[in-house]
């Protein structure tokens, strides 16, 4: 108070040091940001993957994303925070998106209607259609000297790569990188048994797409054994050889891709005990389901304003995801037929043509923000087709759901939501619009759905840290240590005969043979 202009002058000292050393500060983490380079991916898996390289920025990260010419999703003349790597593909979109609506068409309506064999000829058919497709993706990265010039001279720090386009594990090698996967899951998971050497016990541990839980009789526990063992046999004799041969052909000598894709340090698995059923599991495998989820956005004006006219009755939100955009004309009356029954005010995405039985209390938009709609007080149940991302979102915010699976995992993901008691489950192929309706009531009337689903939306958000700070974490971990080859099992490094002790049961077998002769000596 005596020396009130000295006191100003030292305050704004002081503040001028701070702001200074905030600068500083905030100067040095992005200085020593990491330089980030991510592979490829399409649909719903770029959407899940957005999030996450967007918080990698945040933390003063460099992020290239490597986009193909031809892409159903990625766009990169749309405004982004990251940095883009485009490289050219012998593949036009017209082929992709012919091969795409072939696959869906078998999925959504024939599948049903074919025995096991069939299924399995006619799905081996159009996975190795789209698997060569992929192929001639890689082509265009690998075998690009001007590609593979950048790539070298950008000296990134780390892939990331969902492994679902192959060739990842092939780019890290060749630059030798730190590899990161994020990976939902693999058919019987056979990448997750075979290349991250996870132990899956039959037993108890279902395999991907079988449609089982972890609860089985003995039937259910003999056909997930036969599911795995078919499925690595199909894999071998399909995705790992033709693999295989590019990779072998492309470096010169022979080369396994399940030994390259075993070199990744981390496997951010995007799923969490909130979805999944408890299994075992290894050091360098870490649980990110809803790594895309965010609390909720106002609603656009006339979306809330409909929302509110819903009263008690509440709302139904009914998306069938990224690629489903319309259905049959035929099922698109019987689906608008069933929600015209129901008292709930219904938000359908869907882009076909406007069914005729289209009741008064629902509305078609091309797009929706699905995120908000879930998270809004009056929805009261979501209708989807049992994609993880739109399952985690219904988690996320505590929605019981109606599904109608498509395709893929689907039907396999709503057998975990049925089992957690969240969901009720619903065949395109067969129902009718009263049964339709009737599962709609039933998820809506029946309280225990809601209770459940709100069950696993606590045990969602009740975790150490969210989903995605874990991903970005343990993206850095892996940069911070120049990889994270400490949390790699012995067993990659054991024969299959010496990870399952065959060799060591051999020797006592033969002892205890050999035992009784030099007795009698």
């Amino acid at each position: 108070m005596l020396f009130p202009f000295k006191h100003r002058h030292t305050m704004s000292t002081v503040w001028c040091l701070s702001l200074a050393l905030l600068l500083v500060l905030s100067a040095t983490r992005i200085a020593h940001g990491g330089n980030i380079l991510v592979w490829y991916t399409e649909g719903s898996h770029w959407i899940n993957l957005k999030p996450v390289l967007d918080t990698l920025i945040d933390r003063g990260h460099h992020v290239t994303v490597l986009v193909p010419s031809t892409s159903m999703f990625m766009n990169r003349s749309e405004p982004s925070r990251f940095h883009y790597e485009p490289f050219d593909v012998s593949i036009s979109l017209e082929v992709i998106e012919a091969s795409n609506e072939e696959f869906l068409q078998f999925s959504m309506y024939e599948i049903d209607h074919m025995n096991y064999i069939e299924m399995y000829i006619k799905f081996i058919d159009l996975a190795m259609i789209e698997l060569r497709n992929n192929l001639k993706y890689l082509d265009g990265v690998v075998k690009s000297g001007t590609i593979m010039k950048r790539l070298k001279e950008a000296k990134y720090d780390l892939l990331l790569a969902d492994p679902l386009y192959p060739g990842s594990e092939l780019l890290a090698d060749l630059l030798n990188l730190p590899l990161v996967f994020s990976l939902r899951f693999s058919p019987a998971l056979n990448w997750e048994r075979h290349c991250g050497q996870i132990p899956a016990p039959p037993s108890f541990v279902p395999g991907a797409m079988s449609k089982l839980t972890d609860t089985m009789d003995f039937s259910e526990r003999l056909w997930n054994f036969l599911f795995y063992a078919v499925q690595d046999i199909v894999m071998q004799f399909t995705y790992w050889k033709e693999v295989d041969n590019y990779y072998s052909e492309f470096k010169g000598e022979p080369t396994s891709s399940c030994e390259l894709m075993s070199k990744a340090d981390i496997w951010l698995m995007r799923t969490y005990w909130d979805f999944d059923f408890p299994h075992p599991y290894l050091p360098n495998i870490k649980f990110v389901g809803g790594i895309h989820c965010r609390p909720a956005k106002p609603l656009p004006k006339d979306m809330e304003e409909f929302a509110q006219r819903s009263g008690d009755a509440g709302i139904v939100v009914f998306s069938l995801g990224s690629f489903i955009n319309n259905i049959t004309t035929e099922k698109a009356n019987m689906v608008a037929s069933a929600l015209a029954q129901i008292p709930q005010k219904v938000l359908w995405r869907y882009s076909g043509k406007v069914p005729d039985t289209l009741g008064a209390n629902t509305r078609i938009y091309q797009w929706i923000p699905q995120n908000d709609l879930l998270a809004h007080p009056k929805t009261r149940a979501f209708i989807t087709h049992g994609g993880t991302n739109g399952i985690y979102e219904a988690i996320y915010h505590g929605v019981p759901m109606v599904g109608i699976p498509m395709f893929a995992d689907q039907p396999d993901n709503l057998v975990h939501m049925m089992a957690k008691g969240a969901a009720v489950m619903v065949n395109l192929n067969f129902i009718n619009a009263e049964g339709l309706r009737d599962a709609i009531n039933t998820v809506i009337n029946d309280k225990s759905y809601k209770e459940n689903a709100m069950r696993l939306s606590k045990i969602h958000h009740d975790r150490p840290m969210s989903p995605r700070d874990e991903a970005v974490f343990w993206i850095e971990f892996t940069m911070r240590n120049k990889g994270a080859k400490h949390l790699r099992v012995q067993a990659h490094e054991l024969t299959w005969y010496q990870y399952h002790s065959l060799d060591v049961l051999a020797f006592l077998l033969t002892v205890a043979l050999l035992l009784p002769i030099f007795t009698v000596w």
